[in-house]
C-alpha cells in the first residue's frame, strides 16, 4: 500500500515544535537554535502555548538577528490567540528582519486548558476550524502585502493593506498541521506545508493505531483527494517522536511493545496491538544505526511521498548524524 504518484521532493530537516525545553529561559532557547543551524538543520520551529516557555513572536525576532541561515518557523500558532490581521503584520516584520526566512504555521488550538486559564472561548471544533479558514483566506492575502476585504462569518476586515511588505515572494509559505479528515481538507485547501499529525482522542491522548505507516498513507490521501492539482505544490512534514539508535533494531522495536503494552507512554491511548514491523516501518519511530534510520526516512518517502523531517530540540543532536546521509537527496 503507498501513496501512488506521490512527488518525490528533496529531504528537508526541522528541529523544534512540541516538547520543546525551556528550563533554562530565553536565552537558552536561543541557543538551540544555533546550535539547530550548526548541525545542519534546515530550519527550527517554535511552539505556541501559553505555559513554561517564550513568546513564540517575540522569540521569532531574537532568532532572526542570532543566527545567519536557518529558517524560522511556528509549529504551530494557536489561531484562537490572535487575530489575522495583527499576526500578519507580525509575520511579515519576521520575515523582514530575518531576510525572508520565515515559514508561518498556524493551527486551530487544541490545548482547552490553556484557553480556560487565559479566559479566552475554547470552541466547538467545527467553529475553530470554522475560523482557522477564514483566518487563513485573510493572511493569504496579508502577507503578500497587498489590501484585504473580507466579510465572514468570524471575521471582517475593510481595506487594510498588508504591511510591511515580506521578503520573501509572493508571501512566507504557510503551514498547516493536522491528523483528522477536516483539519486535513482545509491544509490541502490552503496550506504550502502540511505536518501529518496523528489524531488524538477527545481525552488528548494519541491513539496507537495512527502511528503505523497505513495511516500515515490514509491521511496522505486525505489531503490528496482535497487538494486536486495543487497536490503536486504541497510539501509534506511529519515529526519523528522517538529516536533510538541501536545495532539491533528488532529487539528495540520489541522492548518499544513491551513499553506500550506497560502503558508507557501515559498519554498514549493503546486502541491496537502492534506488531515489531509496525513499530519499525513507523514514520514517528526511528530505530537503529545512523544508515538503517536513513534508510527507513526513505522508506518513509517513498511510500507517502513525505519529505520534510522534523524532530523535537531534546532529540536533534542524537539525529543530527543522519541528515548528510540524506542531505541533497
Amino acid at each position: 500500500m503507498t501513496a501512488a504518484a506521490a512527488p518525490v521532493r528533496p529531504f528537508r530537516f526541522a528541529a523544534g515544535g512540541e516538547g520543546n525545553p525551556d528550563e533554562g529561559g530565553a536565552r537558552r532557547f536561543v541557543k538551540l537554535a544555533q546550535k539547530a543551524e550548526e548541525l545542519g538543520y534546515d530550519s527550527f520551529m517554535i511552539p505556541d502555548h501559553l505555559g513554561n516557555q517564550v513568546g513564540p513572536i517575540a522569540a521569532l525576532g531574537a532568532l532572526a538577528v542570532a543566527t545567519d541561515k536557518i529558517r524560522l518557523g511556528t509549529a504551530v500558532l494557536a489561531n484562537g490567540f490572535r487575530h489575522p490581521a495583527v499576526l500578519a503584520k507580525d509575520a511579515t516584520t519576521i520575515d523582514q528582519i530575518s531576510g525572508g526566512r520565515l515559514e508561518f504555521g498556524i493551527g486551530a488550538g487544541w490545548m482547552k486548558e490553556e484557553y480556560d486559564k487565559a479566559g479566552i472561548a475554547y470552541e466547538s471544533p467545527g467553529v475553530r476550524i470554522e475560523k482557522l479558514d477564514e483566518s487563513l483566506t485573510i493572511l493569504d492575502v496579508l502577507l503578500r502585502g497587498q489590501e484585504c476585504t473580507f466579510e465572514g462569518k468570524h471575521y471582517q476586515v475593510r481595506g487594510l493593506q498588508g504591511s510591511p511588505r515580506p521578503r520573501q515572494g509572493p508571501r512566507p509559505p504557510i503551514a498547516v498541521g493536522g491528523g483528522g479528515p477536516r483539519m486535513l481538507a482545509l491544509a490541502a485547501k490552503h496550506a504550502d506545508i502540511i505536518s501529518l499529525v496523528p489524531s488524538t482522542t477527545k481525552e488528548g491522548k494519541l491513539k496507537l493505531s495512527e502511528i503505523t505507516m497505513e495511516k500515515s498513507i490514509e491521511r496522505v490521501e486525505v489531503i490528496r483527494r482535497a487538494a486536486g492539482d495543487r497536490f503536486a505544490d504541497i510539501e509534506l512534514n511529519w515529526t519523528i517522536t522517538t529516536i533510538l539508535i541501536s545495532d539491533d533494531r528488532e529487539q528495540t522495536a520489541e522492548m518499544v511493545l513491551g513499553a506500550l503494552d506497560n502503558g508507557f507512554p501515559p498519554n498514549m491511548d493503546v486502541d491496537v496491538k502492534l506488531t515489531v514491523e509496525d513499530v519499525l516501518r513507523s514514520p514517528y519511530i526511528a530505530i537503529g544505526s545512523f544508515e538503517e534510520i536513513a534508510e527507513q526516512v526513505r522508506g518513509v518517502r517513498a511510500a507517502t511521498g513525505m519529505s520534510y523531517v522534523g524532530v523535537f530540540p531534546t532529540q536533534m543532536e542524537a539525529f543530527a548524524p543522519v541528515i548528510p546521509l540524506l542531505a541533497g537527496e
